[in-house]
């Protein structure tokens, strides 16, 4: 693939690209690299957001593979068209390229929901009428196991029953949910028995009032990834304590699957490979998109494009530029373990930008 105006080139090897590289080298995925940059449109982008993009797209062009841009749309509630918006052009304004591949995950809710049925057909999942609080209560902690539902033990049909009922909207918020049987007593707490779909009767930015059931985001974004064909899913550290889910789900899938399709349950279903890396922390900065909505609708700043605020669309505003930002990410390259890096590096990288390109004009104010 031909290396697009403005990307950036590869400085050194960070320990993701020499894990690519090695399974480049044998012959993993077909040889083939496929990542995506996968945010959530319940805000804008920040500072933090663009090492992400160009996490995924350098790395993408690095290897002359491909790059997708997916909205991870599974809830509803803080979900708007003005975010997608806003998060297209941000990416587009960094000079990342997704081409045609602008994807949305609930275009896939039908596909996971058939997936959802199988897991419980294979006795892998089950609802459960525990409430949040019960939940929350029954899940343990890091030095005490969980203890099971007394739903976990459903018959299939019965959960079959009930999941089908879930759909069409015969019960109310939070009254019952669909868990993955899994290990209550697992040291990860991810795998003790995680929630698949709650009950939500909200309408969706894209789907309208289609579904009132929505996937969980352990369950959505791994599915998501197999479904494009993404190779490596590159994702910030705090997942990692995640990837075990995130590979039990697709393991789930693919039992009694086979690669020719001659097994009971069909075809095996792809498997990315999912990579973490710490994410950016900055000096006298805040990088919350919680507290951004909250300064924005408190009238506290001007909105998401105040200038005060690390958002993109507050950066371009104050005069940063896509040459700026991508060169400060080049810097601070890709780490596995968290740190905090100075602000003035950002505020360098725009310094030097701006001193090859601002124009520069002498005037004589009270000429003799």
């Amino acid at each position: 693939m031909e290396t697009p105006k403005g990307t950036p080139p590869t400085r050194g090897r960070d320990f993701i690209r020499e894990w690519i590289d090695q399974d480049v080298k044998a012959g993993r995925f077909g040889g083939k690299v496929h990542t995506r940059f996968p945010p959530e449109p319940n805000a804008y982008l920040h500072i933090g957001h663009a090492k992400a993009v160009w996490i995924n797209y350098g790395i993408a062009q690095d290897f002359g593979g491909l790059f997708n841009l997916r909205f991870d749309d599974t809830n509803p509630a803080a979900e708007e068209q003005e975010y997608v918006d806003a998060i297209i052009q941000d990416v587009r304004w960094l000079g990342a390229d997704w081409g045609d591949r602008l994807r949305f995950g609930s275009d896939y809710f039908e596909q996971q929901y058939l997936w959802a049925e199988e897991l419980v057909r294979k006795g892998k999942a089950y609802v459960c009428d525990l409430s949040p609080e019960q939940l929350s209560e029954c899940r343990g902690t890091l030095t005490k196991p969980g203890r099971e539902s007394p739903y976990r033990n459903r018959l299939v049909e019965e959960n079959l029953d009930l999941f089908r009922r879930m759909r069409a909207g015969e019960f109310p918020d939070g009254s019952r949910t669909l868990r993955a049987k899994i290990d209550m007593a697992s040291p990860n707490l991810n795998l003790r028995d995680p929630v698949m779909y709650r009950i939500l009767h909200v309408p969706h930015h894209r789907q309208g009032n289609k579904w009132c059931i929505y996937p969980m985001y352990d369950w959505a974004h791994g599915l998501q990834d197999s479904i494009e064909g993404v190779t490596f899913s590159l994702c910030s550290l705090e997942y990692e304590n995640h990837r075990p889910l995130y590979d039990w789900f697709i393991d789930a899938i693919n039992e009694g699957r086979t690669d020719d399709g001659s097994g009971p349950w069909g075809k095996k279903i792809h498997h990315p490979q999912q990579i973490e890396f710490a994410r950016l922390n900055m000096t006298h900065t805040v990088m919350s998109k919680r507290l951004f909505i909250e300064l924005v609708k408190g009238g506290h700043v001007k909105g998401f494009d105040d200038p005060r605020l690390v958002t993109l669309a507050g950066l371009r505003r104050r005069g940063y530029t896509p040459e700026a930002i991508r060169e400060f990410c080049r810097r601070i390259g890709v780490a596995k373990t968290d740190s905090t890096v100075d602000v003035a590096v950002l505020e360098d990288c725009v310094r030097e930008d701006l001193n090859k390109r601002a124009p520069r004009v002498m005037a004589v104010l009270r000429p003799l």
